[in-house]
């Protein structure tokens, strides 16, 4: 998206997404830092409520419980237990288990390819746009596709997949 001009333009993003779709896309304001605390505060106030707004599609996934599979950022458990959510530990130096180093961050810079974006709002509608035209079930396929991995690396004692 971006090459090593000192003019180019970056929006960090924080995407929560799962079998039907995304949940919930947080872009993250310029020059803040992402830590622990701040992504405490996504979580806990901007995560539930996207959650509890698609409710019906959720109903199973608060019954049954929600697991995250973050492969950077250590989650405080004490945010998770007051949930009752889970995390899935993630294997160090194995990006390709992370769906969104093989599979969405591809599919988004697929549509950015060959654009220069002039403002943050451009890249906050071409990333939106981008997002939207993802058909329904390559979410299902991505998650398919992560499980493969992850028994692979199972199967390989923990050890990097590709």
């Amino acid at each position: 998206m971006c090459t090593s001009k000192a003019s180019c333009l970056k929006v960090m993003h924080i995407i929560f997404f799962d079998t039907f779709g995304i949940i919930f896309r947080w872009p993250v304001s310029t020059g803040t830092t992402v830590k622990v605390q701040y992504y405490k505060i996504v979580i806990k106030h901007k995560l539930r409520s996207a959650i509890r707004k698609i409710a019906t599609r959720t109903l199973a996934i608060w019954r049954s419980g929600v697991t995250f599979h973050d492969d950077t950022s250590p989650l405080h458990t004490e945010l998770l237990d007051v949930y009752e959510w889970s995390v899935l530990e993630h294997p160090r130096y194995s990006p390709e288990l992370a769906l969104f180093d093989f599979w969405l961050f591809p599919k988004m810079k697929e549509h950015h390819r060959g654009h220069r974006f002039e403002s943050e709002d451009g890249i906050l509608f071409a990333t939106k746009e981008a997002i939207r035209r993802l058909d329904k079930d390559s979410y299902i396929t991505a998650f398919d596709s992560w499980l493969q991995r992850m028994q692979k690396c199972i199967d390989n004692g923990g050890c990097c997949v590709e």
